[in-house]
């Protein structure tokens, strides 16, 4: 191996590091919310398994059974042969839960991400996203090669100045963003993007990673709560969060999906899904079915540890939903804070830059139904005693 070709590395990750945003793989003993390691309780809210569904019993003996009646993989893609009627079932419970006549499942949120957008729009059409759209919504902007255009977050009005600023002349135009933001907690004006996209005949994308499982009726997320008959061309959303599984989808129109079997490079040329997983996925949906208030009763939970954050004098920014930043600034103190709660058994990442804007650097609180009052209490205590700062700012 040639080592003197990476001589530049390790002056760019010291350089990552003096800066306060250097990273590392950080090995945890299970999945979930809560659990026991090294003689104690651990209270973790960086996990996105927020119905708690990923260790319940019905998931894994339907991943359990998917398992043996499928074997361990899928084999090859699903337009090979790796189509199983597994994957099929899957699409047609998500399309029911999303409230749409069609679903297409892809390998992971981001891959959907990264499938989708560049299937729709290419050199000569026109995107307009959410400047705080996620990662993996960005990336497959730039590689659709689409004009991008990004509006102020959660601003209706600026991206109206975009469509008619830049929405005229030949070729698509798609607006992208998220329902639930995975940094800020907050959602977006849906209804507003719904009216914009039909007067400027723009194709709407929502991505619904953080809303599904959550929001809605029954966990149909956002844009079903919205008002039904399907008003987003794509609501896309993961298997991997509240459905405690892996994986991401699309419901939409069933012409819509198969424009992107035809179309999408991310699914024509990626393995299936494994069938444990899927059957994992379909596990989920048997329980949310059967408890139709998970999310609401999520909802009531963060509610409470937003409220108390509050009172404590943290500053929460606008989240509604079950993720709850705690912003102070400065991306080394987070990370030091972040330190001072793993000692006391309290998990809670320290998002930076580039992640979230200079300035805006962030302890990410996910409250999962792992977690009781009397755990929310325990962090929001653990919070006060380890504090860099004196409470009392705008909250």
């Amino acid at each position: 191996m040639n080592f003197r070709a990476e001589s530049w590395i390790p002056q760019v990750l010291a350089e990552r590091r003096a800066q306060g945003l250097g990273r590392h793989l950080v090995q945890m003993p299970r999945a979930g919310g809560k659990f026991f390691s090294d003689g104690r309780e651990w209270l973790n809210f960086a996990s996105n398994d927020y119905l708690n569904l990923a260790g319940h019993p019905a998931v894994l003996a339907a991943s359990r059974k998917a398992l043996d009646a499928y074997g361990a993989g899928a084999g090859a893609s699903r337009l090979v042969s790796g189509n199983l009627p597994i994957h099929e079932e899957l699409e047609t419970r998500l399309a029911e839960l999303k409230g749409y006549p069609s679903a297409l499942v892809f390998g992971s949120g981001f891959l959907a991400n990264a499938g989708i957008i560049p299937a729709l729009v290419g050199s000569g059409d026109t995107l307009f996203a959410d400047r705080l759209s996620h990662a993996s919504l960005l990336d497959a902007a730039l590689l659709s090669r689409a004009r991008l255009h990004r509006f102020r977050h959660n601003d209706p009005g600026h991206l109206q100045v975009l469509l008619e600023r830049h929405g005229g002349g030949a070729g698509r135009r798609l607006i992208v963003s998220e329902s639930v933001f995975s940094m800020d907690g907050d959602r977006a004006p849906l209804e507003a993007l719904i009216g914009l996209a039909e007067r400027h005949n723009a194709l709407l994308m929502i991505d619904e990673a953080h809303a599904t499982g959550v929001l809605g009726e029954e966990g149909a997320g956002a844009c079903h709560a919205v008002g039904g008959h399907c008003p987003v061309n794509l609501a896309m959303g993961t298997l991997s969060k509240a459905l405690g599984n892996y994986g991401g989808f699309v419901a939409c129109s069933p012409s819509m999906r198969d424009y992107l079997i035809n179309h999408s490079r991310a699914l024509i040329y990626t393995t299936a899904l494994p069938p444990a997983v899927v059957g994992g996925a379909l596990g989920a949906l048997d329980v949310l079915r059967e408890n139709p208030r998970m999310g609401s009763e999520l909802l009531e939970r963060a509610d409470y540890f937003r409220q108390r954050l509050i009172q404590a004098g943290f500053r929460v920014g606008d989240s509604t939903t079950q993720i709850i930043p705690v912003i102070l600034g400065g991306a080394e103190r987070m990370v030091q804070w972040s330190a001072r709660l793993r000692e006391v058994g309290v998990m809670v990442p320290a998002i930076r830059a580039p992640t979230v804007p200079v300035g805006t650097e962030r302890l990410r609180f996910s409250i999962t139904l792992a977690h009781t009052r009397a755990d929310l209490e325990r962090a929001v205590q653990a919070l006060c005693d380890t504090s860099p700062v004196v409470q009392g700012g705008d909250s």
